[in-house]
């Protein structure tokens, strides 16, 4: 586990940037307390930051130059086949110096070129110099599990695990209105854009080619997805279910190897479940960590992961957190969020993480099988949608009860029919607005109105909406429930999901692995048909049932209940000097300019009202976003 940065320079202008170098790999310490590392040659440095997982020999570390003084690589990451790799490469006469992953990579890359990439199981952000050439090589792995950002103009090209590694660097702190407008329709901002202009997320699967001042972007790797090929998949469900659990058997023993404690999350839910099942079998007495709600009885699910646990004899460990253990926590979380970011959950994974890092320095975790397999609710709302029938066309009808009604998360009647409006208008759209309007808090009118009038005409409307229709393009009126997930994959999942784990864990150097997100259970999962994943009766169909002889049958018995932070209650008590006095206070609001005081102001009225709904989602993305714009646009 680690953190790269580096800067490659087209003009002597661009090589100035060099003496940052430095500050810019102290901004990523907690990505790797344990050691760091530097190359500058000419036109290029590479800084890096390193967690030990695995024991290194003495020339193991980082930046690591091969014997011949031509390459040199950065890389952040796992790969969990470097052993069978590595073997390969030695029978064809190669020599090694270290045990390393890093040294397989850079050995791989000199023999075989770009290409290289698709042989590698495991996630990582990797840059690699060639002092011959003068070029610089930059890949992200497939699922966007290790994050990678880039920023170029005419003098320079920087890159950088996080955003405060290019800020150190000196990166200009333009605003990028566009992505703010998604960011309050979402709560996260997708990629390739940032907040702010110029830098990019590298997208999952991409790499990145420098030299002579051209840069070339290749995808390098897709979710091989094929509707027809999937409908015709010739293997039995019965077989399905049985290569589903080889694979993810697999890819969860090669998730183990580390020469450092190893654990897993537990939730009680099935996913995690069967993660810690499967590691069981690998390890005995693994360690298992889950996290207890006491104030919050209705979210707590501890009692359905003891079961888990004691099925499996487990070293299990649950962290019962009240709610001013949560809030206690609150500032540590905005403070390190260098990019807004405003899933409220993040919370409970940043303490979950901190917490777990006491007792293990990775941790598996059952992330990604919701994406893949159909696990939300939106899954079994889109299912219904296409399936049609009396039911879905009784909750259209009674449209206008559903608006008069109150709505919130925080209640079992509240979340209903706030689902049932949103299922019902999703009746009435096609699949690229019902996808969009579902996988938002906030419409688009909504997030253009809390906009000031200035903020608006920035946001140019046409780079927004290519954006996404870039998001959406995998979505068609003939096309199946598969497409809603791979959409699913290439936004969910790497801007909010991993992107929420990464920040999190990362901030507390823990290393999180999801074995689901193995490339071998991803092909997997896009080569079945919808009928193995979701049918009128249950989600993640295939998952359930593969596993049911692993798991204990009152899983199966319960809804799953997704975590609320108490936002409403601290807004309403401890946060609202925070609200009312300083972040979204009138003045600040007028003199930052961004927003508009009358549509904040309404705001607040209503999250003080006897009937706020759901407006404290609202108010936590303004206050993530003006947390973050008073530490790193006003500093």
């Amino acid at each position: 586990m680690c953190g790269i940065t580096g800067i490659f320079a087209f003009t002597d202008a661009g090589r100035s940037s060099l003496a940052a170098l430095q500050a810019s790999t102290d901004a990523i310490v907690s990505r790797g307390p344990d050691s760091q590392g530097h190359f500058v040659y000419d036109s290029c440095g590479l800084g890096f930051r390193r967690l030990a997982i695995l024991d290194l020999s003495a020339d193991g570390n980082q930046p690591m130059t091969d014997e011949s003084g031509r390459y040199t690589i950065v890389f952040n990451g796992e790969i969990f086949n470097f052993r069978e790799l590595r073997q390969r490469l030695v029978k064809k006469g190669h020599t090694f110096r270290s045990q390393t992953d890093t040294e397989v990579i850079l050995k791989l890359y000199i023999s075989e070129g770009r290409g290289f990439l698709k042989k590698l199981n495991g996630f990582f952000g990797l840059a690699i110099y060639d002092k011959e050439e003068d070029s610089l090589f930059i890949a992200r792995d497939r699922m966007g599990e290790k994050p990678l950002l880039v920023y170029r103009d005419e003098d320079k090209l920087f890159f950088a695990s996080e955003m405060k590694s290019l800020l150190a660097l000196g990166v200009p702190r333009k605003l990028d209105y566009a992505a703010l407008s998604h960011y309050l329709q979402l709560n996260y901002i997708p990629g390739p854009a940032s907040i702010f202009k110029g830098v990019k997320k590298l997208l999952p699967g991409h790499y990145l080619y420098v030299q002579g001042g051209k840069v070339v972007r290749k995808r390098w790797y897709k979710i091989p997805y094929d509707q027809k090929k999937t409908n015709k998949n010739r293997l039995s469900y019965e077989q399905q279910q049985k290569k589903l659990v080889e694979l993810l058997d697999d890819a969860t023993a090669r998730r183990l190897v580390a020469d450092v404690p190893v654990g897993a999350f537990l939730s009680g839910g099935i996913d995690s479940s069967v993660i810690v099942a499967l590691a069981s079998r690998h390890t005995p007495h693994l360690n298992t960590f889950s996290i207890g709600y006491r104030d919050e009885p209705f979210f707590d699910e501890t009692k359905y992961a003891k079961l888990v646990a004691e099925r499996y004899k487990t070293n299990h460990t649950v962290f019962s957190l009240t709610n001013q253990d949560l809030y206690d926590h609150i500032f540590d979380v905005l403070d390190y969020i260098d990019e807004p970011f405003a899933d409220s959950s993040a919370l409970a994974v940043y303490i979950l993480s901190k917490r777990t890092r006491e007792k293990a320095t990775v941790a598996l975790s059952g992330d990604g099988a919701d994406e893949m397999f159909a696990g939300y609710n939106k899954h079994m709302g889109e299912f219904q949608v296409r399936q049609g029938g009396f039911k879905a066309e009784a909750v259209t009808g009674l449209n206008l009860l559903w608006d008069v009604l109150p709505k919130s998360r925080n209640s079992f009647f509240g979340n209903k029919v706030r689902q049932f409006q949103r299922f019902s208008r999703g009746m009435i759209s096609g699949p690229k607005d019902r996808y969009w309007d579902w996988a938002s808090f906030v419409s688009e009118k909504d997030a253009r109105n809390l906009l000031s009038p200035a903020s608006r005409r920035k946001v140019g409307k046409n780079l927004a909406e290519k954006r996404r229709r870039d998001i959406l393009q995998h979505l068609h009126a003939d096309g199946d429930l598969n497409e809603v997930l791979l959409t699913d994959m290439n936004l969910v999942l790497p801007y909010d999901m991993l992107a929420k784990v990464d920040l999190m864990s990362m901030a507390n150097s823990l290393e999180v692995r999801p074995p689901f997100l193995d490339p071998n259970v991803v092909n997997f999962a896009f080569s079945i048909p919808v009928t193995s994943k979701i049918d009128a009766n249950m989600k993640k169909r295939i998952v359930q049932d593969a596993f049911r002889p692993l798991l204990p049958e009152e899983l199966y018995q319960r809804p799953k209940h997704g975590f609320e932070v108490p936002l409403l209650k601290w807004f309403r008590n401890e946060l609202r000097p925070l609200i009312e006095d300083d972040l979204l206070s009138d003045a600040f609001i007028e003199a930052q300019g961004i927003f508009s005081v009358e549509a904040t102001r309404a705001l607040k009225t209503q999250l003080f009202s006897r009937n706020p709904g759901d407006v404290h989602a609202r108010i936590w993305a303004l206050i993530v976003f003006q947390w973050w714009w008073k530490k790193w646009m006003m500093s």
